[in-house]
């Protein structure tokens, strides 16, 4: 069981991996492939045999497809590594993501971090952070919450991040079935992120049975600490 389990985890990390490559491989050919072959009409061999007002024309529209395809490539690297997380840490990145939600109207969403002060690693700041975001969108929208609400606290060896919410949640036993199903790859997502980074994840609902929370383990390095 344990080593079907290894499999089903390994084969959700491919498939996200190559459901990324994918994307990026799509946006690529079908936005910025055009944008480019389009600039280079404007820049032809036959730009030189052009009148002046001609010429300033045609540079004029290469220069601004050519900003639009900056700006598409800039689109597609932020979705790989925010910028707001890769300049100014976790702490950061998850304040913008909820003060984006938050813009929305939807649903009030707030998160408190106490003592972030030595950040993780790059790469594990990233797993982590799209952990948050998948836990997040599959809470808006599946649950029917009211609040969302994000702590972090720091441990000597560890980090905690828990979310509470008051809508439909699940508890750690139907986190470990949908693991094992071919349903939820959301969840299979976010166990592999975990395991690239040993952390373990925890679902429970509250003994009052008014909120559901979710709790995330990370171990830290000794330089994270």
């Amino acid at each position: 069981m344990e080593a079907e389990q290894q499999k089903v985890l390994l084969s959700a990390s491919i498939k996200l991996q190559e459901e990324e490559r994918q994307r990026i491989a799509a946006d690529l050919h079908d936005d910025a492939g055009p944008l480019l072959a389009t600039a280079r009409l404007y820049l032809n061999e036959n730009l030189v045999n052009q009148d002046k007002a001609s010429q300033l024309q045609s540079i004029f529209s290469a220069k601004e497809i050519i900003d639009e395809t900056i700006q598409l490539i800039r689109n597609i690297s932020h979705s790989l590594m925010p910028p707001t997380l890769k300049n100014f840490g976790l702490e950061s990145a998850v304040n913008d993501f909820f003060q984006k939600i938050n813009g929305s109207g939807s649903m009030n969403v707030n998160c408190r971090f106490h003592d972030y002060k030595i950040r993780l690693k790059a790469e594990k700041e990233l797993l982590v952070f799209r952990v948050i975001q998948e836990l997040v969108n599959n809470i808006l929208k599946h649950s029917n919450a009211s609040f969302i609400h994000l702590t972090q606290h720091n441990g000597s060896e560890n980090m905690l991040i828990r979310l509470h919410h008051d809508g439909r949640g699940i508890t750690q036993e139907d986190f470990i079935k949908l693991g094992k199903s071919n349903i939820g790859l959301g969840l299979k997502n976010i166990q592999s992120r975990l395991k690239v980074i040993k952390g373990e994840i925890l679902f429970e609902q509250d003994s009052s049975q008014s909120f559901f929370k979710v709790t995330i383990d990370i171990p830290k390095d000794e330089n994270e600490r």
